[in-house]
């Protein structure tokens, strides 16, 4: 059970941009939690993580997408980037959704990163995401955006991202 949640960065956009970075996260943690707050007119279609600037053949990813009268999966594998939604709900047509991306044992070095996100349109469904990147190195910095290969996503001005560090009860 986590000790608290210790806020390590905030951004809240000033103008649009089409991604977003955190650099130079701390390693002083257990795991991290990021929290999305987008704004309505936020063009966010298939929203993609990388972790260090790794654009690699690295990322697999299992997305479970559910409305309420039926479910939905789809798998990848050896992706460029790992998924923080499902592309089935765009934000524009949906309405502005949190996210919220756990990130597990990221400063450890000998093993591979898993995340879980999830994310939910009260008109639409909700998804629930498991990401791997296949590396061992730690996670230094996330960027988000969306078709990181394509920039298809608008994060609009006054868009909120929150980025938590949590230390393991030991800790």
């Amino acid at each position: 059970m986590a000790a608290t949640y210790t806020p390590i960065a905030s951004i809240t956009l000033g103008a649009a941009a089409s991604s977003v970075t955190f650099s130079s996260i701390p390693q002083t943690y257990t795991d991290l939690v990021l929290v999305i707050q987008p704004v309505a007119g936020a063009s966010i279609y298939n929203s993609q993580f990388r972790f260090n600037g790794d654009s690699g053949s690295n990322y697999g990813g299992t997305i479970l997408t559910g409305n309420g009268s039926s479910a939905v999966s789809d798998r990848g594998s050896n992706l460029t980037a790992g998924f923080l939604d499902s592309e089935g709900y765009p934000s524009t047509t949906a309405g502005a959704t949190t996210q919220i991306m756990h990130v597990m044992n990221y400063a450890n070095t000998t093993t591979y990163k898993t995340t879980l996100n999830r994310s939910g349109r009260a008109s639409q469904g909700t998804d629930l995401i498991v990401n791997t990147w296949r590396s061992t190195a730690a996670v230094t910095s996330i960027t988000l955006g969306s078709d990181l290969n394509a920039q298809r996503t608008t994060y609009v001005a006054g868009c909120i991202f929150n980025l938590y560090g949590i230390l393991g009860a030991n800790a």
